[in-house]
């Protein structure tokens, strides 16, 4: 069986020193991960971003700056038993939304997502968000240009 490596695209939108994220809830409790999803085929990254956010929080959302990077290969990983031979790179794009805009679940969300919602910058730490190792470069304290961040979760 070939394996198929996977683009998914991903919105990180700050405001008020708050990130919008996916509330999701599995079976070890409530966990968060970023706006966004698979890109299709014959899609940009900027058409896939602005359609997963619309699907799931809502909004349109306008497109920035690409700023991460990060590869995940399930099996390197604690998920390794429900993602086995998953190997996925995210595009993490700035994004802004309007202010009218509020963020909800969306038309078409995943079947873990429960809501949407803010978490403070300075508290991410507090949080089950994923990937958890880019927690630190969201609040500031590693980012000095970083763009590719590896295999992490």
């Amino acid at each position: 069986m070939q394996r198929m490596i996977r683009n998914s695209i991903k919105a990180i939108i700050i405001r008020d020193n708050k990130l919008l994220t996916i509330k999701c809830h599995d079976h070890l409790g409530t966990f968060y991960l970023l706006p966004g999803g698979g890109q299709n085929h014959g899609e940009t990254m900027l058409e896939a971003v602005k359609r997963e956010c619309l699907e799931e929080i809502g909004c349109e959302v306008k497109t920035g700056c690409l700023l991460f990077i990060r590869e995940y290969l399930a099996d390197n990983h604690e998920f390794a038993k429900f993602d086995a031979g998953v190997h996925q790179i995210e595009f993490m794009f700035e994004c802004t939304i309007n202010e009218q805009c509020i963020p909800k679940n969306g038309h078409n969300i995943d079947s873990y997502q429960v809501d949407v919602e803010w978490l403070e910058l300075s508290k991410l730490m507090d949080y089950r968000l994923y990937p958890q190792k880019l927690r630190p470069y969201l609040m500031g304290n590693e980012f000095e240009g970083t763009i590719y961040l590896g295999d992490i979760n």
